[in-house]
């Protein structure tokens, strides 16, 4: 019996063993890695993986168990529903998903990398290595390469049973200068096809580290900046988006309480988290308990329209999930993340536009940030001064600080430069004033 198979076989255990309700999250998959030390491939290996994981609602509370061995998946019922009944109940407990039609997604699944030999992955990384090494005086420090195809099965005890097959793959190199001036830069990329120009990623992050040698002391001022998709995404991603989350509202960790259908944002910015985008690296036909996948616009025109809802979240405001409850494995229960966050703005040719400022490539210590009040200050990596409309100089060493809500009101312009960065879609955005300390 295959683990699909028994993933309803588990759902019949479940219900059996005493759950009010069930459901099954169950997983098959395949991925290679290769890694880089310097300008070798230090290790190549393919991994699989398949497992199944439950969960069980008795009297509203939930229980979870997960394993990823076929004879103890009848083991693994009967946990997760003595798991449950042992905890209190929840009385806002609303329900599994019902029973809906999945929507239609496309360009999720690529049959060349499903059936890639782990040959081909480390020529694909040898070009990474072979692009980096084409620029003089730099070499690589390290890189990553990874693929990966995978199924997955959500069952429901109220009818749910969605069924995707996706892949993935990613590709980046770190860099760094030979000569006594050291500057280092990455660059990376992904996708759900086999579509990745591998050779200029290496060549694209050797370039920037060239660029970057004898920097200049940026001056502390409150200055234009441009922050490119690197940057932005990885601001995003720390600060602004657990106040979206509906939990941390709900339970009043979130700086955007009350503050729906009001402008937290500048007029012409918009943010919309979209699951059904086509290639998207968070698009499938339903979120991880089975809710179908939609296109939710969280800002528009400046305003604040929706939170991010997952199916426990939404039964609390007696509202729709938006499709937001996912999994890092079938070893995790659902959380509430983005899908395929999209930044919209008027585009323009930013630099030529602003007079005087700094552009940001990439940024260190996002992590650090208060997800709550949206405050951080960050190193800024592979900037330079924005002179008269050009580029100029490399900064040698700058520190960027702010909140994202006043990032997101004083954004005046946004570049052409669309990339996607994980889960985050977005050009390079400009900052009419920031912090910058030199």
């Amino acid at each position: 019996m295959d683990i699909f198979e028994l993933a309803y076989r588990a759902l019949d255990l479940t219900e059996q063993t005493g759950a009010d309700e069930a459901e099954i999250f169950c997983v098959s998959g395949r991925s290679i890695i290769v890694d880089i030390h310097r300008d070798t491939i230090d290790m190549a290996k393919e991994s699989l993986v398949s497992g199944i994981g439950i969960r069980a609602i008795v009297n509203g509370a939930v229980g979870f168990a997960s394993t990823n061995n076929p004879l103890r998946v009848e083991e693994a019922s009967i946990l997760a529903v003595k798991s449950a009944r042992i905890r209190s109940g929840d009385p806002e407990w609303s329900g599994l998903p019902k029973k809906d039609k999945p929507a239609v997604v496309r360009d999720i699944f690529d049959k060349r990398i499903a059936d890639i030999e782990i040959e081909s992955c480390i020529d694909y990384t040898a070009r990474m290595i072979k692009g980096a090494m084409a620029i003089p005086s730099v070499v690589p420090t390290s890189g990553h390469f990874l693929c990966s195809s995978s199924t997955s099965l959500i069952l429901n005890s109220h009818g749910v049973e969605i069924k995707d097959q996706d892949t993935a793959i990613s590709a980046s190199i770190d860099t760094i200068t030979k000569d006594s001036d050291l500057s280092t830069a990455s660059e990376f990329d992904l996708s759900r096809k086999l579509d990745i120009d591998f050779y200029k990623i290496g060549e694209k992050a050797a370039l920037l580290a060239s660029r970057s040698r004898d920097g200049v002391r940026a001056q502390t001022q409150d200055t234009a900046v441009l922050l490119e998709p690197m940057a932005f995404a990885d601001i995003l991603e720390n600060t602004l988006l657990a106040s979206l989350n509906s939990d941390n509202v709900q339970k009043g960790r979130s700086s955007l309480i009350g503050k729906m259908g009001k402008k937290i944002a500048a007029d012409d910015l918009s943010l919309i988290d979209d699951g059904t985008l086509p290639a998207g690296i968070g698009t499938a036909s339903s979120d991880d308990e089975g809710t179908p996948s939609k296109r939710v616009e969280v800002v528009k025109n400046g305003m604040l329209q929706s939170f991010l809802y997952d199916c426990y979240t939404a039964g609390k405001e007696k509202r729709e999930s938006t499709g937001n409850a996912m999994r890092a494995s079938f070893t995790s229960t659902p959380s509430i993340s983005i899908r395929n966050l999209v930044v919209q703005h008027p585009s323009s040719d930013i630099v030529a536009e602003t007079g005087d400022g700094v552009i940001v490539n990439t940024i260190i210590g996002a992590h650090t940030a208060n997800p709550i009040s949206g405050d951080f200050s960050v190193e800024a990596r592979n900037s330079f001064l924005i002179k008269n409309g050009e580029i100029a100089s490399p900064v040698k060493s700058m520190m960027i600080s702010g909140n994202i809500f006043d990032i997101l009101r004083g954004i005046d312009g946004a570049g052409k430069d669309v990339r996607r960065i994980g889960n985050v879609i977005t050009p390079t955005i400009r900052v009419s004033k920031m912090r910058v300390v030199g």
